[in-house]
């Protein structure tokens, strides 16, 4: 389902796709954070790191009634601290999300599925 955006020229319809594509390629742009893990797929206990074409596959978009929130699935770097990169992320893509696409984000979730030696 496409987010619509209205101002006063008309609305625009963003779809969720894009959402996530932003929203990773933001999330990509922090310190300390490896890359996006896959949301589905958690084998042997090790998560799978996604590459820059699959960024969306680590981004879950959903849109109830008027809120929209984000979940980010990520794998952050060994040595950092985890909550500092996770407080970063969610800064970053509320930013994009509001500069770029104009829409307002209640909430971003992080979600930290593994850690791994840069």
């Amino acid at each position: 389902m496409p987010i619509e955006v209205k101002n006063e020229l008309g609305s625009i319809q963003v779809m969720n796709e894009v959402i996530a594509t932003l929203a990773g390629s933001s999330a990509l742009e922090c310190y300390g954070l490896v890359g996006m893990a896959s949301r589905n797929q958690f084998k042997d206990g090790i998560a799978e790191l996604l590459g820059r074409e699959n960024l969306r596959r680590g981004v879950e978009v959903r849109r109830e009634q008027d809120r929209t929130e984000i979940d980010l699935y990520i794998i952050v770097s060994y040595g950092t601290k985890i909550s500092v990169v996770a407080q970063n992320v969610q800064a970053k893509v509320k930013y994009v999300m509001n500069e770029v696409v104009g829409l307002q984000v209640n909430a971003v979730n992080i979600f930290v599925q593994g850690v791994r030696v840069a």
